[in-house]
């Protein structure tokens, strides 16, 4: 079994996961638009201009898979009740993340040492989906 997230956008997907793809330093292996979906009947039912909209995207991070889409906007809810959780070894490395992530969006605890880690901070991104940064250098990932 394989678990991977999936990330709903209101159609600014493409732009946060080549944001993405930078700040984690991947890479986006898909990307289809819905225009270049071969289902006909989906496409006589999407607005004209979301037809240059993601479909769907897979990034992949050493071997970790971030997936996404757009969801047309009367499908779309505001992500809420989940975030997105990245362990590192490096402090140096998990820092930047966290604080590009942050970049036009929010920190909802700082980048800080725990009881539990040596760093870990959690942000809401530009995009509004919500990540945990956690930085333990004795922990084998």
């Amino acid at each position: 079994m394989q678990l991977n997230p999936y990330l709903m956008f209101n159609g600014q997907c493409e732009t946060a996961f080549k944001f993405y793809e930078q700040c984690l330093g991947g890479k986006i292996i898909n990307m289809m638009t819905y225009g270049e979906s071969p289902d006909s009947y989906m496409l006589d039912k999407l607005p004209t201009e979301w037809r240059n909209k993601i479909m769907h995207v897979s990034l992949m991070v050493d071997n970790q898979e971030l997936m996404g889409s757009d969801n047309p906007p009367e499908y779309y809810e505001q992500p809420k009740g989940f975030s997105v959780s990245i362990s590192l070894k490096d402090p140096v490395e998990a820092e930047r993340i966290f604080h590009t992530l942050a970049e036009n969006g929010q920190e909802k605890m700082p980048f800080q040492q725990t009881f539990w880690a040596y760093r870990f901070g959690m942000v809401l991104d530009q995009f509004g989906i919500s990540w945990m940064i956690n930085c333990d250098p004795s922990v084998n990932n």
